[in-house]
């Protein structure tokens, strides 16, 4: 059991350290069998997120832009007013710091899938207080090469889990990533993150007049979710709006 008493996010770190290690020698479901979940910020044994700790998550406050969500501004941003995205407008209930980064990095990098249920309700949750309309919901996919490594895709999982929460219908197949790229994070800029996605979806079937959600777990700049609906518009989707756990300052 993690002690209490700790900084935000202070004790999964550690926990997160050692999921990682472990995750290495033991397949997904099994790991989630052997390790009793424990609340991001207080370490109580029980739930990922108590309910006590929830409201103290560092939640994405106004102002920020109206389309990509881009803290610390106001209307619509320098990047989207230069280039206006495909996507009509991105949201997120947290930031991307604190225990939100330690839960969203053990949840993506350290095999621990049992995060996704609790996860995927403070995405529900979300949607109760801001509205995205849509006809379905659509996970950013990854590359298949990335996906068999990993074992998983962490939006697929975290979709899945709001179409359990809300009845939204899930469809995880026609939307396909067409090119490995290197991770967004680990490009310099907006301009080169840009330039990595584009072109790196493609869309299978018929979408016209299908309204989309896409979902993920953290939202960098909005590049990789306007690429996605690029690709769907091409294929005729209607409105194509983006949702994630969290936005990066």
């Amino acid at each position: 059991m993690l002690s209490t008493g700790h900084t935000q996010g202070q004790g999964w770190t550690r926990f997160g350290s050692a999921l990682e290690t472990l995750s290495s020698r033991v397949a997904g479901p099994v790991l989630d069998l052997l390790l009793p979940l424990s609340c991001a910020v207080c370490g109580r044994e029980g739930q990922l997120l108590c309910s006590a700790c929830e409201p103290s998550l560092p939640r994405l406050e106004q102002p920020y832009c109206s389309i990509c969500a881009w803290p610390g501004r106001r209307g619509v941003c320098s990047r989207c007013t230069a280039s206006p995205p495909a996507i009509g407008r991105i949201g997120a209930p947290y930031l991307f710091e604190g225990a939100v980064r330690e839960m969203v990095h053990s949840f993506k990098y350290g095999n621990f899938r049992a995060a996704a249920p609790t996860l995927g309700a403070l995405l529900a949750d979300h949607l109760k207080r801001d509205p995205m309309s849509a006809d379905v919901l659509m996970p950013v996919p990854l590359h298949g090469s990335s996906e068999r490594q990993r074992g998983y895709n962490q939006a697929e999982l975290l979709a899945r889990a709001i179409a359990r929460e809300n009845g939204t219908p899930l469809e995880s197949r026609a939307l396909r990533r067409t090119k490995k790229t290197p991770p967004q994070v680990s490009m310099d800029g907006y301009a080169q993150r840009i330039g990595n996605i584009q072109g790196a979806f493609g869309c299978d079937g018929d979408l016209r007049g299908v309204n989309v959600l896409l979902i993920d777990d953290v939202v960098t700049t909005g590049s990789t979710m306007s690429a996605c609906a690029q690709a769907l518009k091409a294929s005729g989707a209607g409105s194509v709006l983006g949702l994630a756990l969290a936005r990066q300052r």
